[in-house]
């Protein structure tokens, strides 16, 4: 009966508090994502939660914040803490790709609409981030990506791609450069030779 009891208590409690304790406790053969879908590359945070236990729509750490959906994952660039989040984007979709063994990928697509869901129906996030334990033992998956895909589009913008991005023409552009002066040497060593 104790075993039930606790699964339950774990299907009620919100994402939000369990990451929170979580945080606290330890201070190919995939598809192609959905177009508006995008992953959380933030990992772990001390969250702010609302007394409901859902996350607050702004997320700061110190003096950077940022916006979140229901899933408490960053939606928008990083900010100051002048950032405002008007709203709780709701998470309706989470794709999570996983390799249990050797093969194949296994994806579990947690679907809701937003229409259908009333305010005593669990979430699909919690039940996600449940998902991850099975009588209290963690599941051990290997490369383990999971999307989110929100009611309105991800505000992110292209700053945060603009450093990699330099990089990646300046490689290529030393890679040319290289590749025409190996030419005129090869030529100059050619003529002088023949």
């Amino acid at each position: 009966m104790l075993h039930n009891m606790t699964s339950w208590l774990f299907l009620v409690t919100s994402k939000c508090l369990l990451m929170k304790a979580e945080m606290t406790s330890s201070k190919s053969g995939r598809r192609e994502k959905p177009k508006d879908a995008f992953e959380d590359t933030d990992g772990l945070y001390d969250p702010e939660c609302e007394n409901t236990g859902v996350f607050k729509a702004k997320q700061c750490n110190g003096t950077t914040c940022w916006c979140v959906n229901t899933a408490g994952v960053r939606r928008t660039d990083k900010h100051d803490e002048d950032l405002k989040c008007n709203q709780l984007v709701r998470t309706t979709w989470i794709i999570i790709e996983m390799k249990h063994y050797e093969k194949p990928y296994i994806t579990i697509d947690l679907k809701q609409n937003s229409s259908d869901k009333s305010s005593g129906d669990v979430d699909i996030m919690n039940a996600y981030y449940n998902m991850k334990y099975i009588d209290n033992e963690a599941l051990k998956f290997e490369k383990t990506v999971v999307y989110y895909v929100d009611e309105i589009a991800p505000e992110f913008s292209m700053k945060s791609l603009t450093p990699g991005l330099i990089a990646v023409i300046v490689v290529v552009i030393v890679a040319i450069v290289a590749a025409i002066v190996v030419l005129v040497s090869s030529k100059k060593a050619l003529k002088q030779n023949g």
